[in-house]
């Protein structure tokens, strides 16, 4: 506001010296026009300067007025939060002392309920204790009714028993009379009969020990024609024994076609009823490998092929040798084994409750007897 009229008075003063040195000056025009543009330009400057700042003094202000009334509302806002939240706080206080109070009133309510119900409770059981004792009263009553019935009845039946006992006793007696009549009689009987059997059984023991007499003679007789024909069967046997431990020139070792028609006769039908254990023979009593041979090279643990062992026809049974030892099979082998097994399978030598066994690792727990030849 202040730089319009200052620009008024040099706009003025410019003119009039202009003027009035118009003539004396005429030789200086040119600059003093230039030098007049320049003030009104620099005042021009002067004057956007001055606006600018006044302009900026302005919005600070107005920027600062802002702020303030920013930081009064903000102030005023928590003010009013701060008042709502204690109100808030309040409430929740006084809720809680609400809630308490209300539990506190339960709490008692139910404690008085409980108590009523005990009380009730109380009053139930002694009634119930009451009519049980009376109960127990009637019963005790009607327990001696009866037990004095019972009595009464227990005598009555005592005096009928006792009577019938009398007579009972008379009957006895009378009867233990007739009897000892009665057994009188028949001892005499039989003493009489004893003689008799006496006498009869002194002649058959007469005729008894003469017929002892001709048994034992005959029986001494037969023992002796016995022993004489044991004698010649023990013979034969030895000679036959011999004869089957000496393999014939027909016997050869391998298998051979008259082996394998040998082991194929020795095929079971129906194995389960043709074969026995040595239990059911009565007992193994062949000759016993020793314990360290038959750990050594028997059992289970000691697999082997008969194909691959020597083998002889005897009596037209096949034997095999094998650990030092002949074997022969006493049982058949059973007919669901294949025709060429003792070419096949692998077998092993089993000492099984007290005799020798042949199984079959194909087929186990099938044992077939054997015996054990030392030559």
């Amino acid at each position: 506001m202040e730089a319009t009229p200052m620009k008024r008075i040099g706009v003025i003063s410019t003119a009039v010296m202009f003027l009035f040195l118009g003539n004396t000056a005429r030789g200086y025009p040119q600059q003093e026009q230039q030098k007049d543009q320049q003030g009104k330009e620099q005042s021009k400057e002067k004057s956007k300067e001055k606006g600018k700042s006044d302009k900026q003094s302005k919005d600070k202000n107005q920027q600062q007025d802002q702020n303030k009334q920013r930081q009064q509302q903000d102030q005023n806002k928590q003010r009013q939060q701060q008042d709502q939240n204690k109100q808030r706080q309040q409430q929740d206080q006084n809720k809680q002392r609400q809630q308490q109070d209300q539990k506190k009133q339960q709490q008692q309510q139910d404690q008085n309920k409980q108590r009523q119900q005990q009380d009730q409770n109380k009053q139930r059981q002694q009634q119930d204790q009451n009519k049980q004792q009376q109960q127990d009263q009637k019963k005790q009553q009607q327990q001696q009714d009866q037990n004095k019935q019972r009595q009464q009845q227990d005598q009555n039946k005592q005096r009928q028993q006792q009577d019938q006992n009398k007579q009972r006793q008379q009957q006895d007696q009378n009867k233990q009379r007739q009897q000892q009549d009665q057994n009188k009689q028949q001892q005499q009987q039989d003493q009489n009969k004893q003689r008799q059997q006496q006498d009869q059984n002194k002649q058959r023991q007469q005729q008894d020990q003469n017929k002892q007499r001709q048994q034992q003679d005959q029986n001494k007789q037969r023992q002796q024609q016995d022993q004489n024909k044991q004698r010649q069967q023990q013979d034969q046997n030895k000679q036959r024994q011999q004869q089957a431990n000496r393999p014939s020139q027909k016997d050869q070792h391998g298998q051979g076609p008259e082996q394998r028609a040998a082991w194929q006769q020795n095929r079971a039908r129906s194995w389960q009823s043709e074969h026995r254990t040595w239990q059911q023979r009565g007992g193994y009593n062949g000759y016993r490998i020793p314990d360290d041979r038959y750990r050594g090279h028997f059992g289970r643990d000691h697999r082997f092929r008969i194909y691959s062992l020597p083998v002889v026809i005897v009596g037209g049974y096949s034997r095999f040798q094998f650990g030092g030892f002949w074997f022969g099979l006493v049982d058949p082998w059973p007919e669901y084994w294949s025709d060429n097994w003792y070419e096949n399978d692998d077998v092993y030598i089993e000492y099984y409750d007290g005799g020798y066994y042949l199984q079959n690792h194909r087929h186990p727990g099938v044992r077939v007897s054997i015996t054990v030849y030392v030559n």
